[in-house]
């Protein structure tokens, strides 16, 4: 006997795809454009599985999902949302939903988890808890296919205690995820503690993650709490863990491994209860490689591993960012503005460096500094333009490595407008990087082959091979200390 799908969705065609697809898989096919049809065939016990879309003519199917969870706890509900919102995603899991698919989806998706649905139907789900869907409080902005995956995963993660590693460029909303994480999971009631490994000193990283008692190291004069015992109930956020020293890392994998810790100076044990969420801009598997980072810890840290797209790979999103700031803008005093279509469009012709930071500064900056109603594509490319030149303000400081080659690609382009450079942009632009990168290291090294490979993280004949591609040429001489 086939199973039962109760597919509800008042887009006809919608229905017809869903109909057609499910019917060839083999199931039975209940369609309908209204939510009291559906409740009428759930409150009587028909259906094995339910398919449907949130916003209806006759009502919203969140508001109703509560019902059917305690009336058939075991019939799996599969959500449908043009919306597309982080919140969307929270609430259908909070309402009980074994599943969300943003619209529009794929058919291919939708076989798999009416499949899995129903080889799983007694999965537990989110408690019932009801959110507001407020766009001005909203964790995290995005309706890009990227989003999506990540608020999925966010909402199966909500109430759970895994260990999430989270992966991005700066500047991409790493910390934003980790206290999504928390604001809406289990642990919600308890405290949310941060801390970043890269803005201490690497000689008190412990005595920070695990406290120290009184006079443990000169200086020391009272007993002061670590960021595990301030976490204590609630989640850890270990933010750039891989800038963590060596020591540090041994200390915080024993952690992991026993659930105890003892402070700097202590001897006797604690037991910990925290949620540890990491995240890192860096490769961790090379630093692994080059015995930088310890394999076992990041097994253990990588549990739920989250990566965070970096903005040009996530254009779409840029409007609803820009409004978002907008309005964040707006609550704070900001005269009520608005930016322009062509001056969208600009944005996303932009492949901002600096990520989500980057886009919140221009639109603060634009928001606070011009009188302007509507900001126009001109004001815009103005502030793009000083930003994509930085070295006109060299003497101001260091350029960063990801800003220099950004300017080179952007002046290239420009050259070559409005057509393309040459193919082989990638390596022209990679060997600009790697032949001074190389000349340096042995400079650094004396002209020693072997301590530059060491230093680079390279193989010995590697270098070599480099070295000759780039005819750079070596000179030795003693380093002076």
């Amino acid at each position: 006997m086939s199973h039962v799908v109760l597919l509800a969705d008042d887009d006809a065609a919608i229905r017809m795809v869903l109909n057609q697809a499910l019917t060839r898989a083999g199931y039975e096919v209940r369609p309908t454009g209204n939510i009291s049809t559906m409740w009428n065939w759930v409150s009587r016990g028909e259906g094995d599985v339910l398919i449907t879309d949130v916003a209806m003519p006759d009502g919203n199917a969140f508001e109703v999902m509560p019902k059917i969870k305690k009336l058939r706890p075991d019939l799996p509900m599969i959500v449908m949302s043009a919306q597309n919102t982080f919140m969307t995603a929270i609430r259908a899991s909070e309402v009980g939903a074994y599943e969300y698919l943003p619209k529009p989806f794929d058919i291919t998706e939708v076989l798999s988890v009416v499949s899995r649905a129903l080889a799983d139907a007694k999965k537990p789900t989110a408690a019932d808890r009801k959110v507001e869907e407020q766009s001005e409080s909203m964790p995290l902005v995005g309706r890009s296919p990227a989003m999506q995956d990540i608020y999925r995963a966010l909402a199966r993660l909500m109430q759970t205690d895994l260990t999430v590693m989270i992966t991005g460029e700066s500047g991409t909303g790493k910390e934003l995820v980790a206290r999504a994480l928390h604001d809406f999971g289990k642990r919600r009631n308890g405290p949310f503690v941060a801390i970043n490994m890269a803005a201490i000193p690497r000689d008190l990283i412990e005595a920070e993650l695990f406290g120290h008692e009184k006079g443990a190291f000169t200086g020391a004069n009272t007993r002061s709490s670590g960021r595990f015992e301030q976490a204590e109930g609630g989640t850890l956020f270990l933010d750039e863990i891989g800038d963590m020293p060596m020591d540090a890392q041994t200390r915080l994998l024993r952690v992991l491994q026993e659930g105890e810790y003892t402070m700097v100076g202590g001897r006797s044990a604690i037991k910990t209860n925290v949620r540890i969420v990491a995240a890192t801009h860096r490769d961790l598997s090379q630093m692994i490689r080059q015995g930088l980072f310890r394999e076992d810890l990041y097994y253990r840290l990588n549990v739920v591993p989250i990566r965070l797209p970096p903005l040009r790979e996530r254009i779409d999103d840029i409007a609803d960012l820009a409004q978002h700031f907008l309005r964040a803008a707006e609550r704070e005093g900001e005269p009520t503005k608005t930016i322009s279509a062509e001056a969208i469009r600009l944005m996303q012709n932009y492949s901002w460096p600096g990520n989500i930071r980057e886009l919140e500064n221009l639109v603060r900056r634009l928001s606070a500094l011009y009188a302007d109603e509507s900001i126009s594509a001109e004001i815009v490319q103005n502030e793009l333009n000083i930003a994509e030149r930085p070295e006109i303000n060299s003497t101001i400081g260091p350029v960063d490595v990801s800003t220099a080659v950004e300017s080179h690609v952007g002046q290239l382009l420009r050259e070559y407008e409005p057509n393309l450079p040459p193919a082989g942009l990638y390596q022209r632009v990679i060997d600009r990087v790697e032949a001074p990168l190389i000349a340096m290291a042995l400079n650094a090294c004396g002209g020693n082959q072997i301590k530059a490979a060491d230093l680079l993280g390279l193989n010995r004949n590697t270098l070599r091979k480099k070295i000759r591609t780039h005819s750079i040429e070596i000179v030795k001489h003693s380093r002076r200390n």
